[in-house]
């Protein structure tokens, strides 16, 4: 039950946070070449104070798993909803490499097509005490180097089952302009960028 609740917020935080395309529902733009070039620098408020992103990882991997939400505006069927859908699922990876944080998943999914179509997401994840949570937004910005896959995967060699460095199909993707709050039911919200 705890988690269908956290999923919840975790949509409502999605939403709220303005992850829309453009009018109609239509993508402006939705090849992968394109995904970069939707990323927008300096989106974040300077005034929010720089975070160590160790902690912010360390809290994902604590937790053991997080919700990622993207945005789908397309149905199984190929035609567009009027209003984009909210999509959540649980992921696992969350590394640090050169100083960005990193998810991994198939370039195959429909969650990286929704990244590459919308890279504004969020992650939640609660804490192993539960009455701690923590929720991550930013874009993710794919990266095609085999030295990030490979590092990826070294740090969770359980997807090497299903994943290589050098296949057409596994992908990383790195967090830009991200800000994360950490919350708790005891204490107010913190809020860090990285």
């Amino acid at each position: 039950m705890k988690q269908i609740i956290y999923s919840l917020i975790a949509l409502t935080a999605l939403i709220a946070s303005g992850c829309r395309n453009t009018p109609g529902g239509q993508n402006a733009e939705s090849s992968e070449e394109n995904a970069i070039t939707k990323v927008q620098p300096n989106m974040i408020d300077e005034s929010i104070p720089l975070g160590n992103i160790e902690e912010v990882r360390q809290f994902l991997q604590d937790a053991g798993y997080y919700f990622l939400a993207t945005v789908d505006d397309t149905d199984p069927f190929g035609a567009e909803y009027a209003i984009p859908q909210a999509r959540v699922r649980p992921f696992g990876t969350a590394e640090i490499f050169e100083g960005k944080l990193y998810i991994q998943t198939g370039k195959v999914k429909d969650v990286y097509k929704q990244i590459v179509a919308n890279p504004n997401v969020e992650i939640c994840a609660v804490g192993k005490d539960g009455t701690t949570w923590i929720r991550i937004a930013g874009q993710l910005v794919p990266d095609e180097r085999v030295e990030a896959k490979q590092y990826m995967l070294d740090q969770n060699p359980g997807l090497k089952q299903m994943y290589s460095a050098t296949d057409d199909n596994t992908i990383v993707l790195y967090f830009q302009n991200a800000v994360a709050t950490f919350s708790s039911f005891t204490a107010e919200p913190r809020t860090v960028r990285f």
